[in-house]
């Protein structure tokens, strides 16, 4: 069991967010715009699958997770809200999320499946974050140095991540979810998280007129497949989730837990 702390971020998300917030860099701010964009919907289906799950378990079962759940449920709440109101100052500079409507659209055809399948797509969804989240803290210059606020909202909402990520996978395991449906979403969310996310990113740098210049494109490069970039740094615990004794714990959290610690005067615990 994971002793999962709801805290409240003290950062101010009621100021506008520059253009290129992420040092100027185009392709950087486009990307982490763009997964911003996705988190209100996924976070609220995660939410709802947790919660579903914990019922679906038998009543003398239930008692194992229920402070887990609580925890996990309290956090992702917490991120849907910065987020959304992150997002409002996206749309205010012009970007339209186009993400959002057609997750809902697929997320709608999940209604009055067997809560299993939901879990199994949040225990996927939840290895991505984590994974990346990993990426995120190990590699904080990523973030820029021009607006500490959104790089502290960002490092937090990866310390939680790496925090919370078995949660939807033990009750997956719990409810008797099998590796073969696990497995079998992990391939379909990794193709639907990697198209989605080119296809906003794009979309972001089309509006913002920077698509076709060479720094957008040399930063790509280098983000994704540098020395430190994301893809390079993510591909080993990304195929580790195909091994049948895969569990999320295996996963270094110490970058998460350092954060924490380190970080402990940007936010307030507000509830266990």
């Amino acid at each position: 069991m994971t002793d999962l702390v709801v805290r409240r971020l003290l950062v101010d998300m009621a100021q506008p967010i520059a253009r290129h917030w992420c040092d100027g860099d185009p392709f950087r701010t486009a990307l982490f715009n763009a997964l911003s964009m996705s988190f209100p919907v996924g976070e609220q289906f995660f939410i709802d699958s947790v919660r579903n799950g914990l019922q679906a378990l038998p009543a003398d079962r239930q008692e194992r997770f229920r402070t887990e759940v609580q925890g996990f449920i309290g956090q992702e709440a917490t991120h849907r809200r910065l987020h959304t109101l992150y997002n409002a100052h996206l749309e205010s500079l012009g970007l339209v999320n186009e993400w959002e409507s057609s997750a809902r659209e697929r997320l709608a055809q999940m209604h009055g499946l067997d809560p299993r399948h939901a879990l199994g797509i949040t225990a996927a969804n939840e290895h991505f974050t984590a994974i990346m989240a990993d990426w995120m803290l190990r590699n904080p210059e990523m973030l820029g140095t021009r607006d500490v606020r959104l790089a502290t909202l960002w490092l937090w909402h990866s310390a939680e991540e790496s925090e919370h990520k078995s949660t939807a996978f033990d009750l997956y395991q719990a409810l008797g979810g099998n590796h073969e449906w696990r497995v079998t979403w992990f391939r379909r969310i990794t193709t639907i998280f990697l198209m989605d996310t080119l296809k906003q990113t794009v979309r972001n740098l089309r509006r913002d007129g920077t698509l076709w210049q060479w720094r957008t494109w040399k930063s790509a490069a280098t983000t994704l497949f540098g020395k430190r970039g994301l893809v390079r740094w993510t591909w080993r615990p990304w195929r580790a989730y195909f091994r049948e004794d895969f569990h999320p714990s295996q996963q270094d959290s110490q970058a998460s837990r350092r954060w924490l610690e380190v970080n402990a005067d940007r936010y307030r615990p507000v509830a266990g």
